[in-house]
């Protein structure tokens, strides 16, 4: 019983991680790009740190695993926020069917007025 649920887990994990993958190719624009990996990555990764807790029965590898997940959902959201306002304050263009920029007036953003 065990096994089939590491299984399922492990599955949906590597699901996670393919559509992080596929995100990264399939989106329009740098900010989606973002979103979608992290999103996806973090799961994926948290899974997989789950399978290992339940397969190695070892205090230590729970514990450790735990801490891992604990601090990749602590760390990845912010980061990713911080690498998307940087770009955004770099002057990265926006989706040209985006809609809502709640960062619009708030920045001056760099041109992206580059000679050779």
């Amino acid at each position: 019983m065990i096994d089939i649920f590491i299984c399922i887990l492990s599955t949906i994990g590597a699901l996670a991680i393919l559509f992080a993958s596929i995100g990264i190719i399939r989106m329009p624009d740098f900010y989606l790009r973002l979103s979608v990996t992290v999103k996806a990555a973090t799961m994926g990764v948290g899974l997989f740190l789950i399978c290992a807790a339940i397969v190695f029965p070892n205090p230590e590898v729970a514990a450790k695993s735990i801490a891992i997940i604990f601090f990749l959902l602590l760390t990845a959201p912010v980061a990713a926020h911080i690498i998307g306002r940087t770009a955004y304050r770099s002057g990265i263009s926006i989706w040209k069917d985006t809609w809502l920029d709640d960062l619009d007036g708030h920045y001056e953003r760099e041109k992206e007025d580059k000679k050779d």
